[in-house]
């Protein structure tokens, strides 16, 4: 049977979480794993559609990922998760329903609240600093930062790709990954 994992970005919008992920899931495909990308804003869109933004509509939306990651998982896939994924004790139960067929890797994407602002293309900082937004994570609503994750990226000290070889890294130390093949020379 194939053996599958999760890899579990989390923290506040705009630290680069989807932008690490979609560096790792080409190189985990170049490595021979089947990826799966579960990205918040793409899963509100189709799987958890007229959700809100209350803490009981989180934990809904953040469970929800946490059990179609666990049935990636246990089908053999690379799962890689792109979430905020605000409240440790949901992000523990996520991580229950994955680790019940195979390894959940937190990843703590980890960014001053004033460089998200700053790097904020969609301009949700600026409406929520504003108060047009209510319970903006890290503006109006809080953020639980993970205690102990299995790689912290501190992303305004490291570019993406450095941050994406960190990830790599980890997922090699724990023998989830072999390391990266060298392209072999045509001739």
């Amino acid at each position: 049977m194939p053996y599958g994992f999760t890899v579990w970005f989390t923290g506040l919008s705009g630290t680069g979480k989807t932008t690490i992920a979609d560096i790792v899931g080409p190189e985990l495909e170049r490595r021979g794993g089947i990826v799966e990308y579960l990205d918040g804003d793409v899963v509100r869109t189709h799987l958890s559609k007229g959700l809100g933004f209350s803490k009981e509509d989180r934990d809904t939306n953040i469970e929800r990922i946490g059990w179609v990651a666990s049935r990636f998982t246990r089908a053999g896939a690379w799962t890689l998760v792109s979430a905020i994924s605000p409240y440790a004790e949901t992000r523990a139960t996520a991580r229950g329903m994955v680790e019940e067929f195979g390894p959940f890797v937190e990843v703590f994407v980890d960014t001053p609240v004033e460089v998200c602002a700053a790097r904020d293309v969609k301009g949700l900082y600026a409406k929520a600093y504003a108060g047009e937004i209510k319970e903006f994570t890290g503006v109006s609503d809080p953020y639980q930062a993970p205690e102990s994750p299995e790689v912290h990226i501190l992303t305004a000290e490291l570019s993406p790709e450095d941050a994406a070889g960190e990830v790599l890294a980890k997922l090699e130390a724990r023998g989830l990954i072999g390391p990266a093949v060298a392209a072999s020379p045509r001739g």
